[in-house]
């Protein structure tokens, strides 16, 4: 299967970029889709130069190797005996042992992800969602409103304050009483405690159309966004194909699908074991996949599988799981990229049993939708 199908690159010329600056905003795009394989990401780069004229004599893909290995972005790893790898190291490439990206850059494809999605969906509008409840809280809303028994000092505005006291007493007999005094008004933020599952049986790349890689930046933003603007939220992430594993924050970037069916139940159970052993009373489950559920491991370890239609043994396990985690009230939130009428019936089946939520979306926008109903779930509010 030819991997760089469907994939058209276009000339752009970013005001102010250095050549390295011009190459890894490209690098960055290919390291996601090639899962954090370096060689992979390169040897696609040199394609691109050799196509578009990326680079000239005086800055070569070599001398962008070299910076990102200077600048942190990449090491080179050599076998536990300090030799180059098996078939490594030849002139011809200007490389020693494997490449391979670093924690450094792992944090700043986050970042990038999150800038991509969320920065839409501030131009959108998008995820705008307004109230008119405000109370004591811990998230500032800009406005101010007078002093009540009770609001924490921290919180009363000493500079609309005093600037009240000057026009109730006047400078000259100048105080500061109770009603002079101003605070900040803020809105509540509960914690959250979200589980995201992905997807990442075989369909997810079927037909030339590339879906892992969105739902890929979709839990990299996610996880990016929670862990800074959220950070006593938490998230933990979960892929499933036959069979469903946590998977750590830093491992988003190598992701890949694997010859697998679709076992929608186990990743709902271990969704659940996840959110039980939190604290927060606030618990959600986000689903992106693309498929229908079509596998299933019995009690003696076997799998039962099914790709032909909507098996009703599996869906229905399916439904019970729903039903279980509607009991322990956590939601879950499908987000369907597929529009097939028969998986849109089985979804709107499912959101019942759960009274959760269901997007059946395409590729574009689902960070948005995502990021939208994160907002909508995480905060409650209460009356001041």
């Amino acid at each position: 299967m030819n991997t760089r199908k469907g994939f058209r690159f276009t000339t752009y010329e970013a005001p102010n970029q250095t050549p390295f600056e011009k190459l890894f905003e490209i690098f960055q795009e290919l390291i996601t889709h090639t899962s954090g394989d370096v060689e992979e990401a390169l040897d696609w780069l040199r394609e691109l130069d050799k196509e578009y004229e990326l680079t000239d004599d005086d800055y070569t893909i070599d001398d962008f190797i070299e910076d990102l290995k200077a600048k942190g972005f990449i090491r080179e790893e050599f076998d536990t005996d300090g030799e180059r790898g098996e078939g490594e190291g030849d002139e011809s490439d200007g490389q020693g042992g494997n490449l391979s990206i670093t924690a450094k850059l792992e944090r700043m494809l986050r970042q990038r992800a999150l800038d991509q999605i969320f920065g839409k969906l501030k131009r959108s509008g998008a995820g705008n969602h307004k109230t008119g409840k405000s109370g004591r809280g811990d998230e500032h809303t800009g406005e101010f409103r007078e002093y009540r028994f009770g609001d924490p000092l921290e919180h009363i505005s000493m500079t609309e304050s005093l600037k009240n006291a000057q026009i109730n007493h006047g400078v000259g007999n100048f105080s500061l009483s109770e009603d002079d005094l101003v605070v900040e008004d803020t809105q509540y933020k509960a914690q959250m405690s979200t589980v995201l599952m992905i997807d990442i049986s075989h369909s997810m790349i079927l037909y030339g159309e590339d879906r892992i890689t969105p739902a890929k930046k979709v839990a990299m933003a996610l996880a990016e966004l929670i862990t800074t603007r959220y950070p006593k939220d938490t998230l933990d992430i979960l892929v499933f194909g036959n069979d469903a594993w946590p998977i750590p924050i830093k491992d988003l970037p190598y992701l890949k699908v694997g010859p697998y069916h679709t076992n929608t139940v186990a990743g709902l159970q271990l969704a659940m074991d996840m959110l039980r052993r939190k604290r927060n009373t606030n618990k959600q489950i986000f689903m992106i996949t693309d498929g229908k559920p079509s596998c299933l491991r019995l009690p003696n370890g076997d799998y039962y599988k099914n790709s032909v239609g909507l098996d009703d043994y599996i869906v229905e396990k399916c439904y019970a799981m729903a039903q279980q985690a509607r009991k322990l009230h956590i939601p879950i939130t499908t987000f369907m990229i597929a529009q097939d009428s028969y998986l849109m019936q089985f979804v709107r089946e499912f959101t019942k049993a759960n009274k959760g939520k269901a997007f059946y979306t395409g590729l574009k926008g689902l960070g948005e939708m995502i990021f939208e109903d994160y907002e909508q779930n995480r905060r409650k509010r209460i009356k001041g």
